[in-house]
Order: structure tokens, then sequence, then C-alpha cells
């Protein structure tokens, strides 16, 4: 069986969000919600409501972007620090 990246939706608070997409994009993510169903069982109503857990995914996953989030940790340039002192 073929693992897809997404799996059942998730029951969150949803924010609106107004997204436009190309034709061939639309496209495909309705192909990806048939697929999904026929793996999950579970119905997709909106293929739309996939496109929070795929740009989730594609950040969760995004080892430039978990880097650049991370707290800088590198030495203080604060005056009267000791030298070597390291920030958090």
């Amino acid at each position: 069986m073929t693992k897809l990246k997404l799996g059942a939706l998730s029951d969150d608070e949803p924010v609106k969000v107004t997204v436009e997409l190309p034709a061939p994009v639309d496209r495909e993510l309705i192909a990806y919600a048939k697929t999904l169903e026929r793996e999950t069982g579970q119905t997709i109503q909106d293929p739309a409501k996939l496109i929070a857990q795929m740009v989730d995914g594609f950040m969760a996953t995004g080892r430039g972007f978990a880097k650049l989030r991370r707290p800088y940790s590198g030495p203080c340039r604060i005056p009267g620090q000791k030298e070597g002192h390291r920030c958090v």
C-alpha cells in the first residue's frame, strides 16, 4: 500500500483564509482527496480542507525553516557580559 503524506484530518478550530489556486493544482488537490478517501475510508467533503494539513506538513519538514525558528544560542554581544557567555 502506498503511504500518503497526509492522514486523517484533525478536528481543530479553523481560521478562515482565502487562497486562489491554479486550475491544475485544484485538479491535483481533488485527485489527492479521492485517493486519501480510498486509503483512509474517511469521506472528504471539501478537498480544500487538506490545504492546511499540507502546509503544516511542509513547514514541519522544512529544515531551513526549523533552523531559522530556533532561538539564537551563540555568544552574547552584551556589554559587561563575560567572554563565552551564551545567549538563550
